[in-house]
C-alpha cells in the first residue's frame, strides 16, 4: 500500500458518509494518482467492517468487470470485487427507491449459492462448479459514489465495486441442469429492449470468476463461505435507469425477473 492509514480510514468514512447522503465525491486516483489496488482494497475493508459494525449482516459478495462488455463500457481491464449486504438483496417484483442510489444503472447477471467452502489457491472452474449448490438469475442495481468520468480500478474497489443492490429471480437450477453457458438476457426498460446478451460473455463461463474469487480470497488468507451468494458479473453493457422506470429482463428456462424504481 502506498496510502497512510489515516488517509486510508478518512477515504471509507467519506464514501461511508456519501453512501448515507447518497451523493458523489471527487475521484480518489485524482487526488492520489499513487494509490494501488491494495490501498483500494483496504479502503473497502474499512468501510465493510464500519457496517457490520453497525449490524449489518454481509451474504455474498459481488464479482464485477468480467465480461468484454462492461470492460469496454469502463474502460477498466481486470475484475473486482466487492460485498453484499442483506438488505440489499430483493426478489422479483419489488419496487426500488430510486433516490436511494447513485448514478443508477442495471446489469444483467447470474448468482450462485454455494452448498459448501470454496478456496484457492488452485480453484477451478470444476471446483467451482462442485461447490455450488444452485444458480440463479440476477439483476444488478449499480450505486456510484465517485465521479465517473476518469475513473480507475482502484476508484471502482474503494466504492466496494459500484454495488447498490440485487434483485434475484425465482428460478434455481443446479449446474448440472442447465449449460450456464448458454443462458440468455433479454433486457428490456419500460418495454423496450435496450441490451441483450449470454453468459458465456463472463470469462467464457458464468462459474469462472467464482473460482477466480476464491483465489483473490486466497492472497488475503480467507475462503468463501457456504451459504454466500456469489454475483458472477454482467453479460450486458449498464442500462441507465429513471425514477419511474419498470425494468424486465428474460432468462429463458431461467425465468424472468423484474422490478420498479420508485
Amino acid at each position: 500500500m502506498t496510502l497512510p492509514a489515516e488517509t486510508i480510514s478518512a477515504l471509507a468514512a467519506e464514501l461511508a458518509d456519501a453512501d448515507h447522503a447518497h451523493s458523489v465525491i471527487p475521484r480518489i486516483t485524482a487526488r492520489y494518482p499513487d494509490a494501488t489496488i491494495e490501498d483500494s482494497y483496504a479502503i473497502q475493508g474499512i468501510w465493510r467492517d464500519s457496517q457490520v459494525a453497525a449490524g449489518r449482516k454481509l451474504v455474498g459478495r459481488k464479482i464485477g468487470l468480467t465480461s468484454k462488455a462492461m470492460q469496454q463500457a469502463t474502460g477498466i481491464t481486470e475484475p473486482d470485487y466487492g460485498v453484499m449486504f442483506d438488505d440489499t438483496v430483493y426478489p422479483s417484483g419489488s419496487e426500488l427507491r430510486f433516490d436511494d442510489f447513485s448514478n443508477v444503472r442495471i446489469e444483467v447477471e447470474l448468482a450462485f449459492v454455494l452448498a459448501r467452502p470454496l478456496e484457492g489457491p488452485d480453484c477451478t472452474l470444476d471446483d467451482a462448479l462442485a461447490a455450488i449448490d444452485y444458480a440463479v438469475p440476477a439483476l444488478e442495481v449499480l450505486n456510484s459514489h465517485i465521479e465517473l468520468e476518469g475513473r480507475t480500478i482502484v476508484d471502482t474497489i474503494s466504492d466496494n465495486a459500484a454495488y447498490g443492490a440485487m434483485v434475484l429471480g425465482d428460478v434455481h437450477m443446479r449446474p448440472d441442469e442447465i449449460d450456464l453457458r448458454w443462458v440468455p438476457g433479454v433486457l428490456s426498460r419500460n418495454g423496450e429492449i435496450e441490451e441483450t446478451g449470454v453468459a458465456q460473455g463472463v470469462l467464457g463461463h458464468p462459474a469462472t470468476g467464482v473460482a477466480w474469487l476464491a483465489h483473490k480470497f486466497h492472497q488475503h488468507g480467507a475462503r468463501l463461505e457456504a451459504g454466500e451468494i456469489i454475483l458472477a458479473g454482467s453479460f450486458t453493457r449498464p442500462m441507465w435507469v429513471h425514477k419511474g422506470d419498470e425494468v424486465h429482463c428474460d432468462y429463458r428456462e431461467m425465468g424472468t425477473i423484474t422490478c420498479r424504481f420508485v
